[in-house]
């Protein structure tokens, strides 16, 4: 046991040496003198760790810790044969020019090991503090605070940055909202877009899920801790399979946004404008997915090569509708397919009549089809003499008004100037916002199944009926109580940041820009009227806020706050109260 806490003491150390080189090497990395002796101790650190984790496989006696300690022997072993065959191929070559080929290497590298190593220590913190809410808000706050540090360094921008468009910046990533106070395409480099994009994906998916899936691949099996708290974030029922569930949602996640990348990439291959188009491919393929509304270009997908690119804007559709209905319907809808086409084929494998597709599911998708093609409609004929004159052909307005109707379902891509749009598409934008995409997805907003729990139960009371019934199920009270709950908790906080912004900013400040400005920063969209770079500093503290609380959930949090496991065994008189 002595030699096991001397070897993690060690371990620890190796874990700040690599972090100090990957923060001098993408940070504060510019002289090209200091890049040679830099690659050679990159090398010599990935040799010292090979040799300490082969020491570690032998010497430590718990299976888990030696199948970490084996993968991290075969990620460094590969890192190593790659650069010798690298060196290999360039023999002859001056070494300063062979350490350069096999520097971007090393660097990935060690990168992937030290994510690995964060994410083990991200499994230790569920053993220190347990609560699934405050685990869950935590993660979420830690990579803004991380990404906003890392933003700041020098590599990251061509200019620098202060602390508060850093940490805004960052928020708006994690929380996949897309609003900016800074040009993503000017003010950061290549390095700062990449960090955004990693914020993105794991705010997106949530660190929580990308923890389970590398201790369900790596381990085969993880904690009852962990199974918590990762059933919260999935919203998964029961601990049955959560951590296959979390590799699914991994898996599937990059196999959409590798196969959005690739069908972007053939859409743009004429474009003059886009310099580095994987890349550009790559990160929109990952911010359409994600909800997130990031664009490398100054005016987003508004810029004049792009905004008459049909084909590439209904890639975008299609990648945002995946990323908002969320896992659990994709996965539902998989397993009817699976089950349809088995028994088409085999008459005699017919399945007991149990409904394969949820309840929850039909909620979901009638209601995504019903506010897509109901804004698709009422932006068509609403924009049809203003916005969309610039687009000549039929098959272009119908794509403008498509995009004008998926994008605000917490995407924030933008094809057009919303501030020349007419006061009721705006109003009707701004009521797209509110509802959002769906439960357990990447986007934000109150929610589909919330906004259709509401609308029936008003139906319902309407007839006088109890209970809320619909497609030969009933939904639970609870639900009900939750779904008003989470409403007029939207409202509330929306309500106090637009009071808080109309105090903060000018007082010529347009109304319905900052309510505009406010539905985009709860839902976590990402739209706005050109108001957002014009933000004073404590107005962009507020919006953080709001980023925040709209992502995690301000009901979550409370739940996990102030509720108290206890059993009421009484019950109080009831009385009715006067309600109009």
């Amino acid at each position: 046991m002595k030699r096991e806490s001397l070897l993690n003491y060690v371990y620890r150390f190796f874990d700040i040496i690599v972090l100090s080189f990957i923060v001098f090497d993408f940070g504060y990395d510019f002289a090209e003198n200091f890049t040679t002796p830099h690659v050679a101790g990159l090398l010599i650190l990935s040799v010292l760790l090979l040799i300490f984790n082969v020491f570690k496989y032998f010497i430590y006696k718990h299976k888990n810790t030696k199948k970490v300690a084996l993968v991290n022997i075969v990620i460094i072993s590969a890192l190593l044969i790659i650069s010798i065959i690298i060196s290999i191929s360039h023999f002859g070559y001056d070494y300063h020019y062979i350490l350069q080929k096999i520097k971007p290497i090393l660097e990935g590298g060690l990168i992937l090991y030290f994510l690995l190593r964060l994410l083990v220590l991200v499994r230790h913190i569920y053993d220190v503090y347990f609560n699934p809410a405050i685990v869950f808000v935590g993660s979420f706050l830690i990579l803004a605070l991380a990404g906003a540090f890392l933003l700041m360094f020098p590599s990251a921008t061509p200019n620098g940055i202060s602390f508060v468009n850093a940490l805004f910046t960052s928020t708006s990533a994690v929380c996949v909202t897309g609003l900016a106070v800074v040009d993503t395409s000017n003010d950061f480099t290549l390095v700062g877009q990449s960090i955004i994009l990693v914020l993105v994906q794991l705010g997106g998916i949530g660190i929580l899920t990308f923890t389970s899936f590398f201790a369900f691949f790596f381990r085969g099996s993880s904690s009852f801790k962990e199974g918590l708290n990762t059933k919260d974030f999935l919203a998964h029922e029961g601990l049955k399979d959560v951590f296959r569930v979390a590799l699914n949602v991994v898996v599937f996640t990059l196999a959409v946004e590798i196969i959005g990348a690739i069908f972007i990439y053939f859409t743009i291959t004429n474009n003059l404008s886009i310099d580095n188009k994987i890349f550009f491919s790559v990160f929109h393929s990952i911010s359409a997915f994600c909800n997130a509304g990031f664009s490398i270009f100054s005016a987003g997908l508004f810029d004049n090569s792009i905004r008459f690119n049909y084909i590439f804007q209904w890639i975008i559709m299609i990648l945002v509708v995946f990323g908002g209905l969320g896992h659990h319907i994709i996965f539902n809808f998989y397993k009817y397919l699976k089950t349809y086409v088995l028994e088409f084929f085999k008459q005699k494998r017919i399945h007991k009549r149990v409904p394969i597709v949820t309840l929850n599911s039909k909620i979901v998708i009638y209601t995504t089809i019903i506010l897509l093609f109901a804004g698709w409609i009422f932006l068509f004929i609403s924009e049809y003499n203003n916005t969309l004159l610039d687009h000549k052909t039929l098959f272009g307005k119908l794509t403008n008004a498509a995009f004008g109707s998926v994008t605000p379902r917490t995407a924030g891509f933008n094809v057009i100037d919303y501030s020349q749009m007419t006061v009721p598409s705006l109003l009707f934008v701004i009521f797209l916002m509110w509802v959002g995409a769906s439960p357990a997805s990447t986007g934000g907003g109150i929610k589909t199944s919330t906004f259709a729990l509401a609308t029936l139960n008003i139906y319902t009371i309407a007839r006088g009926k109890s209970r809320i019934e619909i497609f030969g199920r009933r939904f639970s009270a609870e639900s009900t109580s939750r779904a008003f709950a989470i409403l007029s908790i939207s409202l509330i906080v929306i309500g106090i940041a637009i009071m808080a912004l109309l105090i903060f900013e000018p007082k010529d400040t347009p109304l319905l820009s900052v309510v505009f400005e406010c539905f985009s920063a709860f839902s976590t969209v990402g739209l706005s009227l050109n108001f957002t770079p014009t933000l004073t500093e404590a107005s962009k503290y507020v919006l953080i806020a709001v980023m925040f609380i709209g992502r995690i959930g301000m009901l979550n949090l409370m739940i996990g706050l102030m509720r108290q496991i206890n059993h009421q065994f009484y019950e109080l008189p009831k009385e009715n109260i006067l309600i109009n």
